[in-house]
């Protein structure tokens, strides 16, 4: 079975809740002595505003390109059975699931790094976008894995009053990236 066959990725209608079991049931195998996942929920509040639900919306063909490329990356650089990404489009209410990342290996630390680095690609780099509706308004939000990344590739968010430097990691590693914020007028003495 070659590594395409073991990489399940979907983008879910919306209405459709994502179901875990079918995830895991997919990565699942003899072999494998670790199954790591993660699930992403609606949570009830941000920074003390009511949230009501997310909407997402996605350019669902490039998503899904995108989604597959990461998991190639993730096999280049992990020793993996299999792969199962969902992510939702559309409404996403208080309490459900919307991204499921699971991954299956021989061993835990690689399941456990591969997730992470899943869910922290598809986060800075896949055509979803995301909706946050409160009980008195709404805002598309952007995620910190996409904004650390155009800071990392020269894009210098002039339009901002703070930028974010990354310093380099392990792919291998399980830790997260070290990121320093510090005043746009402290770096330009620098």
């Amino acid at each position: 079975m070659n590594s395409e066959d073991k990489t399940l990725v979907e983008i879910i209608d919306e209405n459709k809740q994502i179901d875990l079991a079918k995830y895991i049931n997919y990565v699942s195998a003899p072999q494998a002595g670790a199954i790591a996942t993660f699930s992403g929920t609606t949570r009830d509040t941000f920074e003390g505003k009511t949230v009501v639900e997310l909407r997402y919306e996605a350019y669902v063909p490039m998503a899904i390109r995108n989604l597959k490329s990461i998991c190639c990356s993730a096999r280049s650089s992990w020793n993996l059975h299999s792969i199962a990404v969902a992510h939702r489009v559309g409404s996403v209410p208080v309490g459900e699931i919307s991204v499921l990342i699971a991954v299956s290996a021989t061993h835990r630390a690689d399941a456990l790094d591969a997730c992470k680095f899943l869910i922290d690609e598809l986060k800075a780099s896949v055509p979803i976008w995301k909706k946050e509706v409160y009980s008195n308004g709404e805002v598309w939000k952007e995620n910190t894995e996409f904004l650390e990344r155009r800071f990392k590739h020269g894009k210098d968010g002039s339009c901002c009053r703070r930028k974010i430097k990354t310093e380099a990691r392990d792919i291998k590693g399980c830790c997260k990236p070290k990121v320093k914020e510090e005043d746009a007028a402290d770096i330009s003495t620098s």
